[in-house]
C-alpha cells in the first residue's frame, strides 16, 4: 500500500459535478422528499433480517434433518448478505436515516455479520469511495497473490486459471471477516491511523473487536452445540451460511468495478491524478441490470453503482429515480457512463476480464 494517498484534479472544466449535483438537489426539493431512507426501506429491513434469523431459530428449536439443516443455512446466507448491501451498507453511510443514532444502530448490524464498523467504514468509505480503482490505495483490488484484478499487479502462473477457480475463492469473503481479516485490517489502520468521522482511541477500537468476536462466535457457534446440535453440523452451516453470503456480496461487489471498460488510473509522479473526483467515479465504475427490479431491490442499488459512488450520502431506494439525471449530464459533458443492461451480460464481462488478467502480460500485450 502506497503512503502517500493521491490527489486529485480541482478544476473541473466540464463543470460536471456542479451542475449534477444542482440538478440532482432540485429533484428532491422539487419532489419535497428527503435524501435518506422511507418506508420502503424499513419495510424491506423487515423482511432481509427475517430471512436472515428466522431459519437460525428454526433451527435451534426443531429437530430436522441434516439436509433441511444446511438448506436453512444457505436461505441465512442470502439474507446476510440482503442485510449487509441494504441495511448495513446504508448505516455506515448515514443514508439509512436523518437520525445519526439510527445510522449508527444500522451500520452496527455489521457485527452480527461478522465484521466490524471501524474497518469496513476505512476500507469502504476512505479507501475504496475515495480512490476507486486506484492500485495500491484501493484494497478492493488486492486478493493477495491469488487473484490477479489489475494489470498493475504482479502476474503468476497459475492466473492462468483464474477465471475459473476465483469464483470458488469468493465464497470465503464474510468467512475471513469473521476469523482473520479484521484482526488483520485494525492492525494495519491503526499503525497508518486512519479513521472515518471521530477518531476513538486504539483501545477501545480493540476491546470492541474482541468482544463483539467472542459474542458472535458465542451466538452462532457456542449456543447451537450447547442446546444440543452436533458440533459438526454446527460447523458445516455456519461455513454454507458464509459461503452463500460470501459468494453473492463478491459478484456484486466485482461487478461493478472489475470489468474491461473500467480503468485502474495511476498518479503522475507528483501524486496527482488526471482527473477530478466525481469524473473519475465515472470511468472506474460501472451499473449493471438497471431496470432488473429483483436485482435493484435485492442488492440495495448497488447495481446502480454508479449513482451510489458519486452520491454515497443518498439513500439507494433513489438511485433508480437519479440515474437518469446521471446519465443525461455525463452525456452532455461526453464522459463515459458504463452500464451492462443484464446481470448476466455483467457477470459474463467481469470473468472474460478475469480470463485477459490471468494471461501473461507478455501475451496479452
Amino acid at each position: 500500500m502506497n503512503k502517500t494517498a493521491p490527489t486529485f484534479a480541482k478544476q473541473d472544466n466540464l463543470k460536471f459535478f456542479r451542475t449534477l449535483n444542482s440538478r440532482v438537489n432540485n429533484y428532491f426539493k422539487e419532489n419535497n422528499i428527503q435524501k435518506t431512507g422511507n418506508w420502503r426501506l424499513y419495510l424491506k429491513t423487515i423482511i432481509l433480517f427475517t430471512v436472515f434469523l428466522a431459519p437460525y431459530f428454526l433451527i435451534l428449536t426443531l429437530d430436522m434433518p441434516f439436509w433441511a439443516h444446511v438448506l436453512l443455512t444457505i436461505v441465512m446466507g442470502i439474507g446476510m448478505a440482503g442485510v449487509g448491501m441494504n441495511v448495513m451498507h446504508d448505516g455506515n453511510h448515514g443514508s439509512y436515516s436523518n437520525k445519526n443514532w439510527v445510522n449508527k444502530f444500522m451500520g452496527g448490524t455489521i457485527y452480527v455479520l461478522a465484521g466490524n464498523v471501524y474497518n469496513w467504514q476505512v476500507q469502504h468509505n476512505v479507501l475504496h469511495h475515495t480512490y476507486t480503482n486506484i492500485p495500491g490505495h484501493d484494497e478492493d483490488l488486492d486478493a493477495g497473490r491469488v487473484i490477479r484484478f489489475t494489470k498493475e499487479a504482479k502476474w503468476y502462473n497459475f492466473h492462468r486459471f483464474q477465471q475459473y477457480y476465483s469464483v470458488f475463492l469468493y465464497g470465503l469473503l464474510t468467512f475471513n471477516w469473521a476469523i482473520t481479516t479484521d484482526f488483520r485490517q485494525m492492525r494495519s489502520y491503526l499503525k497508518r491511523k486512519l479513521s472515518y468521522g471521530e477518531a476513538k482511541s486504539p483501545k477501545i477500537l480493540w476491546t470492541t473487536l474482541i468482544i463483539t468476536k467472542v459474542i458472535y462466535v458465542s451466538i452462532w457457534i457456542v449456543l447451537p452445540i450447547l442446546i444440543g446440535i452436533t458440533w459438526w453440523k454446527v460447523l458445516i452451516g455456519f461455513f454454507a451460511m458464509h459461503y452463500t453470503a460470501g459468494l453473492i456480496l463478491s459478484v456484486v461487489f466485482q461487478l461493478a468495478h472489475v470489468v474491461e471498460e473500467t480503468t485502474n488510473p495511476s498518479p503522475n509522479e507528483l501524486g496527482e491524478m488526471d482527473n477530478t473526483w466525481a469524473i473519475h467515479q465515472l470511468f472506474t465504475t460501472t451499473n449493471f441490470a438497471p431496470k432488473n427490479k429483483i436485482v435493484n431491490w435485492y442488492t440495495g442499488g448497488l447495481n446502480h453503482q454508479i449513482e451510489h459512488h458519486i452520491f454515497p450520502n443518498i439513500s439507494h431506494v433513489h438511485y433508480g429515480k437519479i440515474a437518469k439525471i446521471v446519465k443525461e449530464t455525463a452525456q452532455e459533458c461526453n464522459l463515459p457512463y458504463y452500464e451492462y443492461k443484464t446481470m448476466r451480460s455483467a457477470v459474463i464481462a467481469h470473468f472474460k476480464h478475469l480470463k485477459e488478467l490471468g494471461m501473461k502480460p507478455e501475451l496479452s500485450a
